[in-house]
């Protein structure tokens, strides 16, 4: 189904069920650290508002605090109105699973919590979906509204492409977003070329990677002959799983291709948040946030 077709009670549920889960994770666990990470503090200030989980705690206002009996921080014009922009992989790779979800779906629920903190914060955001060809995209906005769509459109779109072209998808997002935005990519990368497009896109934008696994592509299983398909070309290979060199040589080329990719991404200064289809993202993403919280305070 694309984007823009007509939407059935039975999906209108599911948008609303994947906001309900987001937003309360948003609004207990990740609003506070979003912040305390993007928004900075300036030189003058400008009011207070409520604590949130994440808030560091210099910026308590313990004047407003004592009055109130509730913990109040001060809150700085530096803190302006941000761009957040998902680039969500949707490609062939992306429509597999094989314990609670497809990738696809861990991707989209990570984006609707990237989405419903950027909105929270009262600032802009907006999707580009991808595979081998740009399939969608939502302009950035503000509002709840808007993040309602986005989250939508993730949870709906049905791709017409297969492959995964990240060259692609950031030569529209260099040409889509003038100023420097808050980019984060979702995506298995499972594209041989995404070195200079990711170096291009780190230089003019904060980009983050979270890069997306499912527990079966980590090993080979032995379950005698079996035949496999590539889910973005098509092709078929039979293979001999019971071979214990065939089982170590795709552990071998499995552990090269993830240590090339995470050597890349640090050479690019690229934070990584590596979540699973088995476990919760919560931690990953905490982790990112406590630590780009350290190095802004160095």
């Amino acid at each position: 189904m694309g984007a823009g077709a007509a939407v059935s009670p039975e999906m209108l549920r599911q948008v609303r069920l994947l906001e309900l889960r987001t937003r309360g994770l948003v609004n207990t666990v990740f609003s506070g650290e979003y912040h305390s990470v993007f928004k900075g503090q300036g030189m003058e200030f400008a009011e207070v508002r409520e604590y949130q989980p994440g808030d560091e705690v210099r910026s308590i206002d313990w004047n407003v605090t004592a009055r109130m009996r509730h913990p109040y921080v001060k809150r700085y014009i530096e803190e302006r109105e941000l761009t957040v922009m998902l680039a969500a992989d949707l490609s062939g790779s992306q429509r597999f699973g094989t314990v609670s979800r497809f990738k696809s779906e861990l991707t989209t629920e990570l984006a609707a919590v990237l989405a419903m903190s950027a909105i929270r914060n009262n600032d802009r955001v907006g999707t580009l979906m991808f595979t081998d060809r740009v399939e969608h995209v939502v302009p950035p906005r503000k509002g709840r509204r808007h993040a309602m769509r986005v989250i939508r459109d993730l949870l709906l779109l049905e791709p017409e492409g297969q492959g995964t072209d990240i060259g692609g998808a950031v030569d529209y997002l260099m040409k889509m977003l003038p100023n420097r935005a808050i980019v984060f990519l979702l995506s298995d990368f499972v594209d041989p070329g995404a070195e200079r497009p990711l170096k291009l896109l780190a230089q003019r934008h904060d980009l983050g990677a979270v890069t997306v696994e499912d527990p079966r592509e980590l090993s080979l299983p032995d379950i005698g002959l079996a035949r496999f398909k590539n889910p973005e070309t098509g092709a078929t290979v039979e293979v001999n799983t019971s071979d214990p060199r065939v089982r170590a040589g795709y552990d071998d080329a499995l552990r090269n291709e993830r240590a090339a990719r995470t050597h890349l991404l640090r050479r690019l200064a690229i934070d990584e948040i590596a979540v699973r289809t088995d476990r919760s993202y919560v931690e990953p993403l905490l982790k990112f946030f406590r630590r780009r919280s350290i190095r802004r305070r160095r």
